[in-house]
């Protein structure tokens, strides 16, 4: 199974990686880091578009969810063939974003790991494809300022904020307590728990995590968070316009 990954994945992410830093200006390994991770992002993008586009769904039908879950809340076996029906009725598959991310998490590891372990400025000839020119000189320093090959408390500080906002985006608000007797169920709060730290706690972990590696790293992360608030945003405008004109043409 490594090998496997290693070969499919890992090895061909690393001569990408090799081959843009050689068309880059001056063989620039951040341009080449920015260019490889957006490339990635977009080739998953029709996936992250299915994963999304449930989650838009799921969280449109939500009043229709509760309302199920409150008329069988004394009977979890009723409640769980009401929302089956209700699920093939609407046509929703809720495993769906599931599964597109279990997809998509053995490209994202491997493209982490190339920036992680690709040993640059120094290239491992073993891995390189005879086809793929391998550039005289790297230079680690992108855009002639920053040292990506050492640790960078800029770019570590930039992946904890763009994360911050990544997950603010794609996490749902936490709902407001609702006043009623006795204490809240173990549930419900584990449930806000675990929102609090994905909101809060995750950005600093990762920011740690990519000021404890390197500014390439740091980089690639900084990058792919980037780019996944600009497709949220986009995936949820798009999906907007497209039910305004579902609504629009029910109502002709």
């Amino acid at each position: 199974m490594i090998d496997f990954f290693h070969d499919t994945l890992y090895q061909p992410l690393y001569n990408g990686l090799i081959y843009l830093i050689g068309i880059m200006p001056g063989a620039d390994v951040g341009l080449a880091v920015l260019c490889l991770t957006v490339l990635v992002k977009l080739v998953l993008l029709p996936l992250s578009e299915k994963a999304v586009a449930t989650q838009l769904t799921m969280k449109r039908y939500e009043p229709e969810m509760n309302a199920i879950k409150e008329k069988y809340k004394n009977d979890k076996e009723g409640q769980a063939q009401a929302i089956l029906t209700f699920y093939r009725t609407n046509k929703i598959n809720p495993l769906a974003s599931v599964f597109v991310i279990l997809i998509q998490m053995p490209i994202i590891i491997s493209l982490y790991y190339v920036f992680y372990a690709g040993g640059l400025p120094n290239v491992n000839m073993d891995l390189v494809y005879s086809f793929i020119k391998v550039p005289e000189v790297i230079d680690m320093h992108f855009l002639g300022l920053l040292d990506i090959g050492k640790k960078s408390l800029l770019l570590a500080v930039l992946v904890g904020v763009t994360q911050f906002f990544q997950m603010k985006l794609s996490i749902p608000p936490l709902p407001p307590r609702e006043k009623k007797a006795g204490a809240p169920s173990l549930k419900e709060e584990m449930s806000r728990s675990l929102n609090l730290q994905m909101r809060y706690v995750m950005p600093v972990f990762v920011s740690v995590i990519a000021y404890s590696i390197s500014g390439a790293v740091g980089l690639y992360w900084t990058t792919s968070n980037l780019f996944a608030i600009a497709q949220e945003l986009y995936l949820r405008k798009k999906f907007a316009v497209e039910r305004a004109e579902i609504e629009t043409n029910r109502t002709k």
